[in-house]
């Protein structure tokens, strides 16, 4: 039982240890100045140069209101200058309102000035912050589960072993390949020996050893759905890899064109992304014959596979060929793409190469690994995802609602599976839109140029690829409004 003496508000506390530690760093941290990174010219107007390069740092919002600064001894001795330089450069800039001094207080930014002027994207969404954002990539980060991850943590710290904290396998933890194991057995269908899978740092980092190991056995192209994510292409080009796209109809990507590309095909097929439509059952046939026939590898990028909603899941194509498919799979959109951990399960003709691509070491935390292994031992990985596929799934159901009702000429696609929708707008309109939506805070995402591979034979649609699971809660209802605004608005959505 709680002692209630201990949590009554007013009684007296003694510093502990810690608190008299951090009292003692910060009088010492404030004895010894306030960092301020400056580069004023040198030369004979040096006053000048440090007066125009302190004032550029507030103008350009770097310096932010009510930021304390240096004493004019700190910066002088920081700079290397003289003092009375620092204490002339403060009084001219109090002078123009730039700063204030007050004794006691010390020199400080203005409060009340012009605020910074933003920057602007092509597509007219300002650099700061929007108010509501329905891009799509990202789940909504306030509902990662925090309490049973810190209980999964404190549990996996108390028994990870002395080892953990060395460099570790460059495989990563076994603890969590284990588990791993289980549970895309389980959950995915996906045929997967623990030696066999490799921890990555988020799948643009599996993505990017399986580049680099493609090339190092000599290829120098890869099979590219037409639709997709630019960060991937260009990891690809980086790594030295030409990309042909594939054609993309009602039926998904077309992989009757593979056989013009030997070497390797990075596909979405349980959910195309962005479309939003599964490989049909001929062309992932197609596809693996293909694999098989040629020794060409297929990378499967299952990102979203735990939420689906109108239709019986669909598995991983790796439990069809799980020589010849590589599958990746990650924590991003599930849990949070914060936590940088990713997976591969690899043939056992690659898994030697792609694990000697990624060095000598683990280059993921592995108390992060031991956390996520433990959350998903216990169950609680299971239970974040059924809450997460209910909450979803109202979100899209509202969201098609609402479409339906205030905006029924624009068409929604791709709704039977994930986080994310594309919305088919009229011909010439979707710049319009997202300017629009930029203009009352809210963030969209175009299909265009982002998604559509550049090389892509036919012509894309106008339309949005919107993130119903990005907002959080309480910013979901206020999103939502908005874009039915922008969507109902004739002299938005006119078409061209």
């Amino acid at each position: 039982m709680e002692n209630a003496w201990a949590t009554r508000p007013d009684r007296p506390t003694r510093p502990t240890r810690a608190t008299r530690a951090g009292r003692a760093g910060q009088a010492g941290q404030a004895a010894l100045g306030i960092d301020l990174h400056l580069e004023p010219a040198a030369g004979p107007g040096l006053r000048r140069g440090l007066t125009d390069a302190l004032r550029e740092a507030v103008r350009s919002g770097r310096l932010l209101p009510g930021t304390r600064l240096p004493s004019s001894r700190s910066l002088a001795a920081d700079l290397a200058i003289a003092r009375n330089t620092v204490a002339d450069a403060y009084a001219d800039l109090v002078a123009e309102g730039w700063l204030t001094a007050r004794q006691g207080s010390g020199t400080r930014v203005a409060t009340g000035l012009p605020p910074v002027r933003q920057a602007q994207t092509p597509e007219g969404r300002t650099a700061h912050r929007p108010a509501y954002d329905l891009r799509a990539g990202s789940p909504d980060l306030s509902a990662f589960p925090r309490t049973e991850w810190l209980k999964a943590a404190r549990r996996a710290l108390a028994a990870a072993p002395n080892e953990a904290f060395g460099y570790g396998d460059p495989r990563g933890r076994a603890e969590l390949r284990t588990v791993l194991a289980a549970y895309l057995a389980r959950a995915r269908g996906v045929r997967a020996d623990p030696e066999r899978i490799v921890i990555c740092a988020g799948f643009a980092h599996g993505l990017s050893l399986l580049g680099r190991m493609l090339r190092a056995r000599g290829a120098d192209t890869i099979a590219v759905e037409s639709y997709g994510l630019d960060e991937h292409w260009r990891s690809l080009t980086t790594a030295g890899l030409r990309q042909v796209p594939l054609p993309f109809d009602e039926l998904g990507t077309d992989t009757t064109e593979l056989g013009r590309v030997p070497a390797a095909v990075l596909l979405t097929p349980s959910h195309q992304f962005p479309m939003g439509v599964p490989l049909h059952h001929d062309r992932r046939a197609a596809v693996v014959d293909w694999a098989r026939r040629t020794g060409g590898l297929v990378l499967e990028d299952d990102y979203d596979g735990e939420f689906r909603y109108d239709r019986r899941p669909v598995g991983a194509l790796q439990g069809l060929a799980p020589d010849e498919v590589v599958y990746l799979g990650t924590a991003s959109k599930s849990l949070a793409p914060g936590l940088r951990l990713a997976w591969m399960v690899l043939p056992p003709a690659v898994a030697g190469e792609a694990t000697a691509v990624k060095g000598g070491v683990d280059t993921c935390g592995a108390l992060d690994q031991l956390t996520l292994a433990e959350f998903i031992a216990s169950g609680g990985y299971d239970r974040h995802v059924r809450a997460a596929r209910s909450r979803y799934r109202r979100r899209r159901d509202a969201l098609v609602r609402a479409l339906a009702e205030r905006a029924p000429a624009i068409r929604v696609t791709g709704i039977a599976a994930g986080l994310h929708v594309v919305l088919r707008l009229p011909p010439g309109t979707q710049s319009r839109v997202i300017r629009a939506a930029a203009a009352r805070g809210l963030a969209l995402d175009g299909l265009t140029p982002r998604h559509r591979h550049p090389d892509a034979a036919t012509a894309p649609p106008d339309a949005l690829v919107l993130g119903y699971g990005t907002p959080p809660d309480h910013a979901w209802s206020g999103a939502l409004d908005i874009l039915c605004a922008v969507l109902s608005d004739p002299a938005v959505t006119d078409g061209a």
